[in-house]
């Protein structure tokens, strides 16, 4: 695809984009068919960058998310600095060359000490990409008397965002309400892992949203999976809760269309993705991301939010051209940071995608990208 920006689809119309000093200097109407379809760079508002390209030396002895931990844990003890910079560099690096200009990063954090992987993170950087560390604790070792407060205050400290995993924990809610009091305490905003499994008595997500509302942290707190949402028989008495708390949901299609209902030698039947047009309907922002990228997760894939929307729309039946801002605008106000929509005056920041309309550019994988930052044409080429 050539650098032409004379037949561009833009929020429905097809549009000459003129460039001047880094910045969109004008979108004026186009006659005819458009030759590209363009978004802003993209939000990956959940990856695991410590735990990408892991796939190749490690090896799940049980099917499933657990499986997927316990190999995942075994590998985790021969990490070094080297090879968390290097996977993780190599991580933000395809996160760039897929058109990303904010990513969240979850770290896991088990033990009460500082893991290695968070101080490493905090080191890497790719050039026009902002990097969030949300640290992904333990409860048990977050709902601590002794030890959250010290996580959270070195939370704090780096700028980072805080969260756990939940998932039919013992005494969660005790944990749980700690946890909210450490945030306001110290200002931090949450992202929980939670319900990720099919388990229609997997309810962590109706007590964050209880919390959210008692705390008032309403925009303040993220939840990624929520699986159990797809077979709950009362899923809409919880998304309206979601709702009146202000929660925000992350989609993982890859990971969890991979580990949802593994079984070996017996073809999946649920599929474990919450159900995203109710939650919407509802008043619940849904973003889409990358989630785990080639590691005992998901052994396959990249870092392209883009993909996620292709695949999202395929499993969940979207219209990918009304559901864009689940991996830019909203992704980016969700993560706080500010929207930035493709408007004359803006910083030049997008990319542009091969098609005459959404529905073409997302048919082929292969379909031709150029992404622009500050006006620039960075890179050409494919979307896999």
């Amino acid at each position: 695809m050539s650098n032409d920006l004379t037949h561009v689809l833009v929020d429905g119309r097809v549009v000459q984009i003129t460039l001047a000093g880094g910045r969109i200097a004008a979108m004026t109407p186009a006659v005819g068919p458009a030759r590209s379809v363009a978004i802003p760079l993209v939000v990956d508002a959940h990856v695991h960058l410590d735990k990408c390209f892991t796939a190749h030396r490690t090896r799940a002895e049980k099917p499933g998310l657990f499986g997927a931990i316990e190999a995942m844990a075994a590998d985790k003890a021969a990490w070094t600095e080297v090879d968390l910079r290097a996977r993780i560099t190599r991580g933000l690096q395809d996160a760039a060359a897929h058109g990303a200009a904010l990513v969240r990063s979850h770290v896991d954090w088990t033990e009460p000490a500082v893991p290695l992987a968070w101080s490493v993170m905090g080191e890497v950087a790719a050039e026009g990409v902002h990097l969030q560390r949300a640290a992904l604790v333990s409860l048990e070792v977050l709902g601590d008397a002794d030890h959250g407060p010290r996580i959270a205050t070195k939370v704090a400290a780096d700028g980072g965002v805080l969260g756990s995993f939940i998932y039919r924990h013992a005494n969660y809610a005790d944990h749980l309400g700690r946890v909210f009091r450490l945030a306001a305490e110290h200002g931090l905003t949450l992202d929980f892992h939670v319900d990720e499994g099919l388990d229609a008595d997997a309810v962590g997500v109706d007590e964050i949203a209880q919390l959210t509302r008692q705390h008032g942290m309403a925009g303040r707190v993220l939840c990624g999976h929520a699986c159990a949402l797809s077979i709950r028989e009362d899923a809409g008495r919880a998304i309206a809760m979601m709702a009146e708390a202000g929660l925000a949901l992350t989609i993982l299609p890859t990971t969890n269309l991979h580990l949802q209902d593994m079984a070996p030698g017996r073809s999946p039947r649920l599929r474990g993705l919450a159900p995203a047009q109710e939650l919407r309907a509802a008043g619940v922002t849904v973003l889409f991301a990358s989630d785990n990228v080639r590691d005992p997760f998901y052994p396959y894939g990249t870092h392209d939010p883009l993909e996620m929307l292709r695949l999202a729309s395929l499993t969940l039946h979207l219209d990918p051209g009304d559901w864009l801002g689940a991996i830019t605008t909203d992704a980016a106000r969700v993560l706080g940071a500010a929207p930035a929509p493709l408007a004359v005056g803006r910083p030049a920041d997008f990319m542009t995608i091969g098609g005459a309309d959404w529905r073409e550019a997302l048919a082929d994988p292969r379909a031709p990208r150029r992404i622009y930052r500050a006006g620039m044409a960075q890179s050409q080429g494919y979307a896999a």
